[in-house]
């Protein structure tokens, strides 16, 4: 049997030394944190571990829509500050955890498994049970609930976590689970049975970052991620904001990110924290693009912009920069930030958290390219519009309304501002232009649909 070694940054809590192979957890702690996630004995996350391309699945408990979605454990990505939600995967706020699987694909000797937390107060510390199978056993049950007996489905406790010390919680949390003989089992699935932190209140439900998985087959990545390319770096024009571009997993494409993409993302920030400024916030100070192979054309969260190489490369001569134009929109949103001031704060639409980087992007960035205008839309007469319909719809509703009602061109200022602080209500529209919703939908439409026709003759 295997027993259980618990290592912290000071010291050896405990150590069986009766069996030959042991279960190391080890555990650092540092107390404020960079988005580095350097530790002293913990290795930092890898974007290539046996993890980076296998499937997390919620298998018991609710995911926070305030947070990341699942893919944030194993997307490579990290937070670059200790409160950015949407960087982080965490259970519902109020629930008691809940279960995470990792499908490998296939068996893979396994050295470690790593987990990595970062928040400022009780959400940093782990809590959790790890299980591992190579799903062969009889009655094997891939994805049991929480109240399924873990032995009896073919599963296996591999070790316990839980890093919270009295006083102190907030920080930055690295965890290594390893084995003294250096394979710590053959295995094809895990299971993180999570736990809170702590029932004093609704938010004790860990802020994962990543969850790495060190394999020993020959090929794998070891626990250190390097090797890749240094990123480009560039400051945007006003010299506040950092822009980091990670073309190492895309390397064909890492001229035309810092001769075309990287003189756009640093020119227009300033004018996005301008068009986007309200009373309060700073904008992000540094913000990172990782190009790599993908899936979709490109995401963002917290201050991590992610972009499919794929996708670029088919559309460098047409959207690829103005893709990247878009998400840069939503670094400067920051949406959730409003929380904290507003208790009762209500999270916008999403048809404006996508229609405003589309308005900026077609209206102000490249209205040249007419990609949400009557000549996009020409061509598209069977397009369902409304208001809400998102993106280029929703572009083009907005950029209606500015051109009509907007003298003093605060509206998508404004409304952004609205937005961030959680007091968006469609009342807004009524208040700025006299006119509900509903009758400005009307209005654009009919004005949409006789510029379609002005524009087909």
């Amino acid at each position: 049997m295997k027993h259980i070694v618990i290592v912290t940054a000071a010291a050896v809590v405990f150590a069986v030394t009766s069996a030959r192979a042991e279960v190391k957890v080890t555990v650092d702690h540092n107390s404020e944190g960079t988005p580095k996630f350097k530790f002293e004995h913990v290795p930092s996350p890898s974007k290539t571990d046996a993890a980076a391309k296998a499937k997390f699945t919620i298998v018991d408990g609710e995911r926070d829509d305030n947070g990341g979605p699942i893919e944030k454990l194993n997307d490579g990505g990290l937070p670059t500050e200790q409160d950015e939600p949407a960087e982080n995967f965490f259970f519902n706020a109020g629930t008691d955890g809940g279960r995470l699987a990792l499908d490998l694909g296939s068996v893979v000797e396994v050295n470690q498994v790593n987990t990595y937390s970062w928040h400022p107060n009780t959400r940093g510390p782990q809590v959790y049970k790890l299980y591992a199978s190579d799903g062969k056993p009889e009655g094997f049950n891939a994805k049991p609930a929480k109240d399924t007996a873990l032995d009896k489905a073919g599963w296996k406790l591999v070790a316990k976590v839980d890093t919270r010390k009295d006083g102190e919680n907030g920080g930055q949390y690295g965890v290594s689970i390893s084995d003294s003989d250096g394979l710590l089992g053959k295995y094809r699935y895990l299971l993180f049975d999570v736990s809170q932190t702590e029932s004093d209140d609704t938010f004790g439900n860990t802020f994962y970052s990543e969850i790495d998985v060190i394999a020993a087959a020959p090929g794998t990545a070891s626990a250190e991620s390097g090797g890749d390319a240094p990123p480009f770096v560039v400051k945007s024009t006003d010299g506040y904001c950092t822009i980091t571009i990670d073309t190492s997993k895309a390397p064909d494409l890492k001229e035309w990110a810092e001769k075309k993409l990287a003189p756009v993302l640093a020119e227009w920030y300033p004018k996005l924290t301008t068009t986007l400024a309200s009373d309060g916030y700073n904008p992000p100070t540094n913000f990172s693009v990782i190009i790599a192979p993908g899936d979709g054309v490109a995401a963002t969260g917290g201050n991590r912009v992610t972009a499919n190489s794929d996708w670029l490369k088919r559309e460098l001569n047409r959207e690829a920069v103005g893709s990247l134009v878009h998400e840069e929109v939503h670094v400067v949103q920051r949406y959730g930030g409003g929380r904290r001031s507003n208790p009762d704060f209500k999270r916008p639409p999403g048809w404006l958290v996508e229609g405003i980087p589309d308005y900026i992007r077609w209206f102000l960035y490249e209205p040249q390219s007419h990609g949400a205008d009557a000549v996009f839309f020409k061509g598209r007469r069977n397009q369902k519009l409304n208001y809400d319909g998102r993106y280029r719809i929703s572009a083009n509703f907005l950029n209606y309304v500015v051109l009509q009602y907007d003298k003093d061109k605060t509206l998508i200022t404004t409304l952004n501002a609205a937005c961030r602080q959680g007091k968006y209500s469609d009342d807004f529209w009524k208040d700025k232009t006299g006119k509900t919703i509903s009758e400005l939908n009307d209005e654009w439409k009919a004005a949409l649909q006789k510029q379609i026709e002005v524009s087909s003759n």
